[in-house]
């Protein structure tokens, strides 16, 4: 314990990222807030939901409790027991995207079949999987390292798990999933140093592959087209693309203020999960949806801050699991918010932290749970104390 540390307690005492603690926070305050505001009025209007305007709050809530409930036990898990834990989290996950898909266990909303009924919540495998796909791809890439020039022997089984788990989730369907999760594995691979080679092939092939599966599909083929040009069927096809641009520009500069949004009275369809970002939009404005913005790439900094930390100490699993952690949520949220401004097509992703969902908001708080475990590993070894 060096002379600054005694003079200074705070500094003894700070043994966890606080910056990245009070971005989480503010991230799930606005989000809660927004998620109120966002869902009155779907809340008083069904049966289902009691009619009571503070149906979603409670729950949202309580699931955002329960995320603090489970991050604080996470923390106090050891970053090699994930490392061992890895592989059968991966398998427990493949099961789950499975049962999703027999008849009668996997329950489907609005023609997607990806929940699986656990009476009192739904559970969405396909949240767990990004978890445990950042985990998987971790410890599968220092596994592999000695041999990770070799095309047969590094790259092609974990194609071959990726291209397996892509098709349960294209089957459910849930594209977006699967676009967060293969951007996992492949920057995963190449963070660990991979041939850079395959990369360029890579490059070169998937975007074949996504027209590809575009094309074979008519439901994908019309969420591009109304993309494209969404006010040549504001009534159909770019319907809630056409109103989550009108909330956008109804929002101007400072937005019309919070809780007076019309585009959530019924116009724009999951107002509160997927489109949550056009209400901010909306109410809080320019300022508000660049505030949001400014949080999760303060958080992608940090993750990666962390991540970097952890290789300079030589823990090549940490490290990747801490940028691993960093792609999966600047990846989807950078999906939501193209979505929500008409830069991407629909994809039926939420906006991590912010939008309302169990499985989401929970796992994102285990996510971040396994981070600050990361950095405060990080603090241990860098002051040569026991992990």
């Amino acid at each position: 314990m060096t002379l600054a540390m005694l003079s200074n307690p705070r500094r003894v005492m700070a043994d966890y990222d606080t910056v990245l603690t009070w971005i989480i926070a503010a991230l799930l305050s606005i989000g809660l807030v927004m998620v109120y505001s966002a869902s009155i009025a779907t809340a008083e209007a069904g049966r289902f939901t009691g009619y009571q305007a503070a149906y979603y709050l409670m729950r949202h809530t309580i699931f955002i409790l329960v995320g603090l409930f489970a991050g604080i036990v996470v923390f106090q898990v050891p970053t090699q027991t994930w490392q061992k834990l890895a592989p059968y989290l991966f398998l427990f996950g493949v099961v789950l995207l499975l049962l999703v898909l027999i008849p009668g266990v996997g329950k489907s909303v609005n023609g997607s079949r990806r929940w699986l009924s656990l009476f009192v919540i739904n559970l969405q495998p396909s949240e767990l999987m990004k978890l445990f796909a950042v985990l998987y791809a971790a410890d599968y890439t220092v596994r592999k390292g000695a041999v990770k020039d070799s095309l047969s022997k590094a790259f092609f089984p974990m194609f071959g798990v990726m291209a397996l788990v892509g098709t349960l989730l294209l089957l459910e369907p849930d594209m977006g999933a699967f676009v967060v999760i293969c951007a996992i594995a492949m920057c995963t691979l190449w963070l660990g140093g991979f041939n850079l080679k395959i990369f360029g092939g890579l490059a070169l092939a998937l975007p074949l592959a996504f027209a590809a599966l575009i094309l074979s599909s008519p439901y994908r083929m019309q969420r591009v087209i109304g993309f494209m040009d969404p006010w040549s069927d504001p009534y159909g096809k770019g319907y809630q693309l056409s109103h989550a641009l009108i909330a956008f520009g109804r929002g101007e500069w400072l937005g019309v203020g919070l809780g007076a949004s019309v585009e959530k009275l019924f116009y724009l369809p999951e107002a509160h999960t997927d489109f949550l970002l056009a209400v901010i939009a909306e109410e809080l404005g320019f300022f508000g949806v660049a505030a949001v913005i400014l949080l999760f790439a303060w958080l992608i900094v940090r993750a990666f801050a962390i991540g970097r930390q952890a290789a300079m100490e030589d823990r090549l699993f940490a490290a990747l699991v801490a940028q691993g952690i960093a792609v999966w949520l600047g990846v989807q949220a950078m999906i939501n918010i193209g979505v929500n401004m008409g830069v991407l097509p629909t994809k039926g992703l939420t906006l991590p932290f912010l939008s309302f969902g169990g499985s989401g908001v929970v796992v994102n708080c285990v996510a971040i749970a396994v981070l600050l475990r990361i950095d405060y590993e990080n603090r241990r070894v860098a002051r040569g104390l026991p992990i």
